[in-house]
């Protein structure tokens, strides 16, 4: 019997805003021809690069340490997931969650020589903390909220250690469709984006569904993060069952999620 796959340390953030509807969110449609999760909606985000727990990378806000705690694992892995966390959304969103000090953020991240570097950390010629180093800023770590953690199940042969963060859009700065990754990219609030996935033409992984879910309970961005929660998270593996009415993912709490594949091309 061929032993499970070693889960790949993974971080994807939910990039909020408020909008005319209520609480929105940032959603990316993958290409179907990606390995993983291809034709599914998610939210940006991606695995650790070894480089994103470079300790001499401008921080403020909660410590290494104090992620550990919220995330339940040691303190170089919790740096390093707080690190892609902030590139992999300006990687694939254009949004970076960093400023000149602690009370402020950069207000604008669109122009042609921030371009450039977001392309050289996509190609992985630059560091996240090369580029803060070079820009004269510090990662805003507690821009970011713990909220929630998923593994995928050991019966896959890709597998993730997901943790879930939560965001605000900073002012001035606006989500762009840049990710080589996807297809599409919109805001949505959360009861819009589970109403499409049921009627089948948003397809999404359980992980995506289910924090769509609990966003639905809030009504604007202040309310989601203050609502992320405060004591660490308790990671969330499901099983798979087979009915004669679909195939689900089966919660630890007894809760089931339908799976949906895309729909063809």
């Amino acid at each position: 019997m061929t032993s499970p796959a070693t889960p790949r340390q993974a971080a994807t953030v939910l990039l909020l805003r408020d909008g005319a509807a209520g609480l929105e969110v940032y959603l990316q449609r993958r290409t179907k021809g990606m390995p993983f999760a291809g034709g599914m909606t998610a939210y940006p985000g991606g695995g650790v690069d070894p480089r994103d727990g470079d300790t001499e990378i401008g921080w403020s806000g909660p410590s290494p340490a104090d992620w550990a705690t919220a995330f339940g694992c040691d303190e170089r892995t919790a740096r390093e997931l707080v690190c892609a966390a902030v590139r992999e959304t300006f990687e694939e969103a254009g949004v970076l969650l960093a400023g000149p000090d602690g009370q402020s953020v950069v207000p604008d991240v669109s122009g042609d020589d921030w371009e450039g570097q977001r392309q050289a950390l996509l190609s992985r010629e630059l560091s996240l903390a090369g580029l803060l180093a070079d820009r004269g800023l510090v990662l805003r770590s507690d821009l970011l909220r713990p909220f929630a953690h998923w593994i995928t199940p050991p019966v896959e042969p890709r597998r993730y250690d997901t943790k879930f963060f939560a965001a605000a859009l900073p002012v001035g700065q606006e989500a762009r469709h840049v990710s080589g990754e996807a297809d599409e990219a919109s805001w949505l609030t959360p009861s819009a984006a589970l109403h499409e996935l049921q009627a089948g033409t948003r397809p999404m992984l359980p992980p995506t569904s289910h924090t769509l879910g609990q966003l639905e309970a809030f009504p604007d961005v202040a309310a989601a993060l203050a609502g992320s929660p405060p004591e660490p998270l308790r990671p969330i593996s499901p099983t798979f069952e087979e009915t004669p009415d679909g195939r689900w993912a089966v919660l630890p709490d007894g809760s089931r999620i339908r799976l949906v594949v895309p729909l063809p091309s």
